[in-house]
């Protein structure tokens, strides 16, 4: 029951959980992984920062999740065999998710926000990277997935109602 209901559906209900998601996602890792290497400071969110940013870290964060899918789908589902619970089957696979995204983001997030084509996301990747995870990772389990998975539910809930509902129209 609560696959069906807090799942996507279909590629519409897709495209919306990955927009939710991803908007909530970044608004809240981009501000918070700055701070966590420049200092936190209302300075950073100044427009020829982070804001500038946003939309260019948004576009790679959706790419990269749609490139990662498959991989960590097929590693969720290796993890749990296809069995457990929803919130058993569902943090399995945020976690994997996560682990992959956080890992090419912590790479790409560096070039977008320091405007700089560099080998030092690389060489600073695992010192960098264990922080990152765990920022997105909270951010993923605690935030932004339980939003838009109440917000599939809800939808959901009402297109089921719809269909549950006698069709009253007369005949033609």
């Amino acid at each position: 029951m609560e696959f069906s209901m807090k799942m996507p559906r279909n590629k519409r209900e897709f495209a919306l959980f990955l927009l939710i998601v991803s908007v909530i996602s970044v608004n809240i890792l981009a501000p918070l992984i700055s701070g966590s290497s420049t200092g936190f400071d209302l300075t950073v969110w100044h427009y020829t920062d982070v804001l500038v940013v946003l939309p260019f870290i948004w576009l790679t964060v959706v790419a990269v999740v749609l490139v990662t899918y498959v991989p960590a789908s097929a590693l969720a589902k290796a993890v749990t065999g296809g069995k457990g619970s929803f919130l058993a089957q569902t943090t399995v696979s945020i976690l994997c998710s996560v682990m992959m995204i956080s890992f090419f983001m912590t790479i790409f997030g560096e070039w977008i926000g320091t405007r700089t084509f560099s080998a030092e996301p690389l060489i600073a990747l695992y010192a960098n990277w264990p922080r990152n995870f765990g920022y997105a990772l909270a951010t993923e389990l605690l935030i932004a997935q339980p939003i838009a998975r109440g917000l599939l539910y809800l939808i959901h809930k009402r297109i089921d109602q719809r269909k549950a509902e006698p069709h009253t129209g007369a005949a033609v």
